[in-house]
This record gives structure tokens, C-alpha cells and sequence, in this order.
């Protein structure tokens, strides 16, 4: 047996949503070691609009939301279907039953959450799928202010939010800046703002809150955490995965891990070789993605090196995305949704519905590459009205930045002839297809691809627009049009894992003492993004699986 440098009980890998399984596991008087590669607390979560969905959870019981075991279910039956042992029954039921007890047990650890009330399950409304729910299963940590983390304030990774203390079920509303409901959730965000820095506070909202949360939960327990603490191998003895090596400040440690290790560091998004091997000749590449600089992947090679069974490895959660000047990778999210939009390919047709999740859209940008090509990159196209009334990327209604243009980020033009011939796309497509459109567009109806009919398009649409709040003409000049990526938040497959997060064999066995979760498992939800949250709340759920299955199997001494 090998000399050990530290004991613990649970050792957690990784500081993102998966450290629920080290409060979990605290609390059942364990004793808990986190470690986290960088320099900075909070892994994907941090950066991440850390909304949680949960089905059946006890907010929405407080506040009377129907919902049901039996109905989130069968959402996952009809949106996410056979998607392999990965989203297996079993797996499924442990998310939704363990998804709302730990929601409990979180707020009595001293968490605080609200619902993010409208944000629509991602396929509620779409036809063929059953079971979502309209007013959302999502939740969110409330704001919270960073000094009571003392000298860990500055610990926390940044979020995306600006400065601005905003909610991220505000976030489509908020959209709407020109409207009296849009205006009136400005105010609100902007009250709250000034409110908290009148009173001296360093407040954070979205993932960030959750993060500085969790932390503070860890530091009043009592939790360890250990930063600049790399994971590079896990010690098995007896068939038994009992402690791993850690490089810390140039040195080796080797840490006993009596109950189990939790794996939640990450996925490999910004790891070129391993998106080369495993995203099945996709034009892929790191250059596109928003995910976390330490999404690198080594923690899912290091499991594989010691037995352990992968799957859908070549998915993501996607995110379409253009890039700036710079060459930084921007989100596409409502962008798509709002009407006087279309996406097309170098043809100049449209082949999908623009408001569609982000990673199915993704994935019908890939789809339509591989089949017909042109779609990698598409272009995503507004008129005049929808860049005078709506937001694109950081900038606001009516403002598009000078360096957009000169830098070939954004194409303008006054005809639709001119913008195509600066895309590279067909003109003459491209006119068939708006003329095309725009007929849909008056008529309220996408008769092509249903756009609007799901209550998530119409959450990410224009609620003032009738009669379809998706649709509208792509008829007034200037044009606008940016090279749109098929980007990505993090990849989505890795290792596979049983209902009790125990990582599985390539003979479909658990590995003894180890467990994992989040970005570098396969995902239990498939192939599909269920609703807002759904990679954040998977994370948190399994690591409080993890650490409540660790509590019963007998440690080694």
C-alpha cells in the first residue's frame, strides 16, 4: 500500500456545481477534501448563467406550479427518447426524485433560490413532445455579496453579467428594452445594482451567486479546498479506487481517499486533439467555444486509463455563436428568436427553425454540413427594425459598434443583393427564401419549420410582436448579417455512469470508490438540452448522489 501525504473521506475533484456532493457529504460527517486546478473557485458554474432545472422541485410546489414525477418523465421520454444507458431509466428517475430532495436540503444548509417563473422548458409546446411545462422547472440562486467570503472574495471565477446584478429568468424580458415590460425589469436590475453598491456590497447574480454560495457553505463546514491542485492519476489498489495523485506547486501529492473520489471537473472542450478524436470529422475546433479555459479533459483521460467505459463523446451543448473582431466566440441565443431574423445557408436557404434550442441548433447546423455542406459557417440575417428594437450580443437596440463593421465581424448593406455578395451567399437563394419568409412572417405561421409555436421561441421572442412573437419580415434596410459557428458551452459526453454516479467499467461494472458528474460524464439528458439549467442542475444532482451512496459503502481504513 502506498504512503499517503493527506487522508480524507470524500475527495472532490473540480469547484463547479459538482462541490453540492462535498456539502452533501459534510454534512453526513464526512470528512471532505476539494481541489480545483486553477486559481479561481467556481469551474463552468461560475461562468454560466447558474439556473437549475429541476422538475417537481419545492418551489414549484410552494408557488403552486403543477407538476409531477410521471410528467417530467415523460418529457424525457418524448424529447430525449433512447439515447443509450447514459439517460437510462434509472439514471432519469435518480435526477428527478434526487434533483428536488437536494433543493431541500440545500436551503438548509443556508442556500436561497427563486424560480425563474416563464422560462419555459426548452421543448414545452413543440409538437410531438409531452410533459414540459410552460411556466419552467428552473431555478436560480439568489444575489449574494461576495464579502462575506472574506479573503476568498476574489477567489470566485468572474461571471458574464457586467457589473450588473441580474437575474438570468430576467434575461428574456430584459430583451425587450423597448417595450414597457422590458423597461420595467431594467429598472428593477438597475435599482438593485445601485442599491447594492449604495450599501457597499460586491453583489454577483447568475452562476457566480450560486458558486460564492456553495463556497461560503464549504468555508462555515469547515471543507478544505485546495486551489492550483491539478488531479493527475487515481491510486486503485485491490480493484478499489482508494486516493489520487495531485500536483500542487510543483510537487506530487498523494491524497487518501477512504469512501470515494467524485470526479466533477469538467469536460474537454478546449482540448483540439480530443475534439479531433472524438467528434467524428466535424469541422471542429477550439477557436468556437465559450467554455471554461480549464475544460481540458485530462480528468476524463485519467479514468479511461484505468478501465473506465465513455459515451457520446461527440456531442456538446452546442451554442451558435459568431465571432468579433477580436476573434472571440459571442453567444447567439435571442438573437435567433426575435422576428426580422432568419438564418441561412451559402445557398441563401433556410434549413431549420432559428429558435430552436441552442444545442439542437447546433446540431442541425452540423447535420445540414454534413449532408448538403454550406452550413458551417450560416448566416444569420436582420433588417433594420430588428436591430433598431432589440439587443445584438453586448450591444444595445440601435447601437452597432464602428469596429463591427470595419472589422468584418458584421456585414451591412443597403440591398440583400449587396449582403449576399459580401457573405459569399447565392443572391438569388437567398431572395427566394426571404420573399418566402416574409409571407410566413405576415401570416404569423412558419409553414417551413413551426418557428414560434414552442413556449421557449415565443420566451426568447418578441411578446409584443403579433401575431407570431418570432416571425417577422426581414424587409427593412440596412441589412445585417454575421458568420454564425456552430460554438459550443462545454462538451456533453464522457464518462458513462450508474443511477448512483459510480462510474461503470467497459464491462458495464462500477468502479469501486469511483464516482463522477457533470460536463465529463455522459450526459443524462442525452442528446437533448431539457431547459434552462439542465447541465448545471445534472451536475449538482449526481454529485449529491455520489456523496449519499459513498456514505453507505464501507470505507477502507
Amino acid at each position: 500500500m502506498t504512503a499517503w501525504d493527506h487522508s480524507t473521506d470524500f475527495l472532490v475533484v473540480g469547484s463547479g456545481a459538482g462541490v453540492v456532493g462535498a456539502v452533501r457529504a459534510r454534512a453526513l460527517g464526512k470528512d471532505v477534501l476539494v481541489v480545483e486546478k486553477s486559481d479561481l473557485f467556481g469551474g463552468s458554474t461560475c461562468m454560466s448563467g447558474g439556473v437549475m432545472w429541476l422538475p417537481h422541485n419545492p418551489l414549484m410546489r410552494r408557488e403552486g406550479v403543477p407538476d409531477s414525477v410521471h410528467a417530467a418523465l415523460r418529457y424525457f421520454d418524448t424529447v430525449v427518447g433512447d439515447a443509450g444507458p447514459a439517460s437510462s431509466h434509472a439514471r432519469r428517475l435518480a435526477y428527478v426524485n434526487s434533483g428536488a430532495e437536494m433543493v431541500e436540503f440545500l436551503e438548509s444548509q443556508g442556500l436561497e433560490f427563486r424560480r425563474c417563473e416563464g422560462y419555459s422548458d426548452y421543448y414545452s409546446g413543440v409538437r410531438g413532445c409531452e410533459g414540459g411545462s410552460a411556466r419552467g422547472r428552473s431555478i436560480e440562486a439568489k444575489a449574494f455579496d461576495k464579502k462575506e467570503l472574506g479573503p476568498w472574495q476574489d477567489r470566485i471565477r468572474l461571471g458574464f453579467s457586467n457589473g450588473l446584478t441580474v437575474y438570468t429568468g430576467e434575461a428574456g424580458p430584459m430583451m425587450l428594452m423597448r417595450t414597457r415590460i422590458g423597461m420595467a425589469v431594467l429598472a428593477r436590475v438597475a435599482l438593485r445594482t445601485a442599491l447594492g453598491r449604495v450599501r457597499g456590497q460586491r453583489l454577483v447574480s447568475n452562476g457566480a451567486a450560486l458558486s460564492a454560495r456553495l463556497l461560503r457553505t464549504l468555508l462555515r463546514q469547515g471543507v478544505d479546498v485546495w486551489l492550483e491542485s491539478e488531479l493527475t492519476d487515481l491510486v486503485v489498489w485491490d480493484g478499489r479506487v482508494v486516493g489520487a495523485v495531485l500536483r500542487q506547486g510543483g510537487r506530487e501529492i498523494r491524497v487518501r481517499a477512504r469512501e470515494g473520489v467524485l470526479l466533477a471537473a469538467g469536460g474537454f472542450a478546449r482540448n483540439k486533439a480530443m475534439r479531433e478524436e472524438y467528434m467524428g470529422g466535424r469541422p471542429t475546433g477550439t477557436r468556437w467555444t465559450s467554455a471554461n479555459p480549464g475544460d481540458t479533459g485530462e480528468t476524463i483521460r485519467i479514468a479511461m486509463a484505468h478501465g473506465a467505459a465513455t459515451d457520446l463523446l461527440d456531442e456538446a451543448w452546442w451554442m451558435p455563436s459568431w465571432l468579433m473582431p477580436d476573434g472571440t466566440p459571442a453567444m447567439c441565443l435571442s438573437e435567433r428568436s426575435k422576428p426580422g431574423a432568419i438564418v441561412v445557408d451559402a445557398q441563401g436557404r433556410r434549413y431549420f427553425n432559428e429558435a430552436v434550442a441552442y444545442q439542437e441548433a447546433g446540431q442541425r447546423m452540423y447535420a445540414h454540413e454534413r449532408e448538403f455542406g454550406g452550413a458551417v459557417p450560416s448566416w444569420l440575417i436582420v433588417d433594420s427594425r430588428h436591430r433598431s428594437h432589440y439587443p445584438f450580443g453586448m450591444s444595445p437596440p440601435g447601437r452597432t459598434p464602428t469596429e463591427w463593421i470595419e472589422g468584418g465581424a458584421m456585414k451591412r448593406a443597403d440591398t440583400l443583393e449587396d449582403l449576399a455578395r459580401q457573405c459569399g451567399i447565392d443572391a438569388g437563394g437567398l431572395l427566394k427564401t426571404v420573399e418566402r419568409f416574409n409571407r410566413f412572417a405576415e401570416a404569423g405561421v412558419d409553414e417551413d419549420f413551426h418557428r414560434g409555436e414552442g413556449h421557449h421561441e415565443q420566451y426568447y421572442g418578441d411578446i409584443t410582436h403579433r401575431p407570431n412573437p418570432c416571425l417577422g419580415p426581414v424587409a427593412e434596410p440596412p441589412y445585417h448579417a454575421v458568420a454564425l459557428y456552430p460554438g459550443d458551452i462545454g462538451t456533453s459526453g464522457g464518462l458513462l455512469c450508474d443511477e448512483h454516479a459510480r462510474v461503470l467499467d467497459t464491462e458495464g461494472e462500477p468502479i469501486e470508490g469511483l464516482y463522477a458528474t457533470g460536463n465529463c460524464t455522459a450526459s443524462v439528458m442525452g442528446r437533448k438540452y431539457l431547459g434552462a439549467g439542465a447541465s448545471i442542475a445534472a451536475s449538482a444532482v449526481f454529485g449529491y448522489v455520489a456523496a449519499n451512496h459513498a456514505s453507505l459503502v464501507p470505507s477502507r481504513p
